[in-house]
């Protein structure tokens, strides 16, 4: 008697873990997902070369670098690597007096990177589960002279880490870049970019042919974009992945339905207007629309939420099938959508 009352009490308390693990759609099981992440370090390689034998070295770094010293060419304007002047201009990079500063605070700000290839790994194995068939980009980083903080290409993901020394770094300030978006500059802000960023890459929003660029086919490719991101990265809090305070997350949630509502009543969601539409989706330190405690982007997360309102009803849709969909009016219409 006692025996079969105990393996009772243990199946009331464990049916409802079970249930609700069922209805997470975000945690899916990926022990079998084998992903290996061996960060290759191309600022070290050509900050820690002697200036008068970089040029000499530059066959070796090609070799090993490939396709991604093209693309990091292009980023810090020395060319294609196969010009004459190549060497000369990388040269000139890297004797920089700033350049050189910056690498310093980086080698001591990243001594090494085993805490983001963990995390990436993790984020990866993920992106196999749902899409077995893609392949696993090559991992780089680099220093851009804070041109761009994530390069993406067909095969290759690398990481500018002079946009990552952390919101209180001096240089951001005299770049001019807004506190708002040195906020997000922080080593564990990495991972998140990076998998946004290889989202913005596999489903470019011009190639998507959603039909018309508005307000709504913007929220609703970029709700796509953050679904996505916490599918590769369901650990991690909304408020990192959306660069949200805590303050500004409890106003998404406290008032999503009145910036719904706002957008109904003031025919906004169609609106086609370039201005409307940065207003909205395009970073900003508040949504003008939603008043100065709203955050910025405040209209991706009510997209986000269409596509998770969208996902929840129509489970049999695969998160791959979802990404290729392009009729907006069949997200409304499967989201059936109402936060009212």
């Amino acid at each position: 008697m006692r025996s079969r009352f105990v393996f009772s009490l243990l199946l009331f308390m464990v049916l409802p873990l079970l249930v609700a693990c069922n209805r997470d759609r975000y945690r899916v099981n990926i022990a079998r997902e084998k992903v290996d992440i061996e960060i290759k370090r191309l600022e070290n390689d050509l900050f820690r070369t002697d200036p008068a034998l970089l040029k000499d070295s530059l066959p070796g770094i090609i070799r090993k670098y490939g396709e991604f010293l093209r693309y990091f060419s292009y980023v810090i304007k020395t060319g294609e690597t196969t010009d004459s002047l190549f060497g000369d201009y990388l040269t000139a990079f890297c004797t920089d007096k700033l350049n050189n500063e910056v690498f310093t605070k980086v080698e001591k700000a990243y001594p090494d990177l085993w805490v983001i290839e963990e995390d990436l790994e993790k984020a990866f194995r993920y992106y196999r589960h749902y899409f077995p068939e893609n392949s696993i980009p090559a991992v780089f980083t680099c220093i851009t002279g804070f041109n761009r903080s994530i390069i993406t290409a067909d095969s290759v993901l690398g990481v500018s880490l002079d946009r990552y020394l952390g919101r209180d770094c001096e240089y951001y300030p005299r770049l001019e870049i807004y506190g708002y978006l040195a906020a997000r500059m922080n080593d564990y802000n990495i991972v998140p970019d990076c998998m946004y960023a290889w989202g913005v890459k596999l489903w470019d929003f011009e190639e998507m042919g959603y039909g018309k660029d508005n307000v709504l086919a913007e929220m609703i490719h970029e709700g796509k974009l953050k679904y996505f991101q916490k599918c590769m990265l369901p650990e991690k809090s909304d408020t990192l992945l959306y660069g949200f305070t805590a303050e500004q997350m409890r106003f998404c949630l406290n008032n999503e339905d009145q910036m719904w509502d706002y957008l109904l009543k003031n025919d906004l969601l169609f609106s086609s207007d370039q201005f409307t539409i940065r207003k909205l989706v395009g970073e900003a330190p508040f949504t003008s629309y939603f008043t100065g405690e709203s955050p910025g982007r405040a209209a991706v997360w009510i997209g986000f939420r269409i596509i998770e309102s969208f996902m929840e009803k129509n489970r049999d849709v695969s998160l791959s099938e979802m990404m290729l969909m392009n009729d907006v009016q069949a997200f409304l219409d499967g989201a059936k959508y109402d936060p009212r």
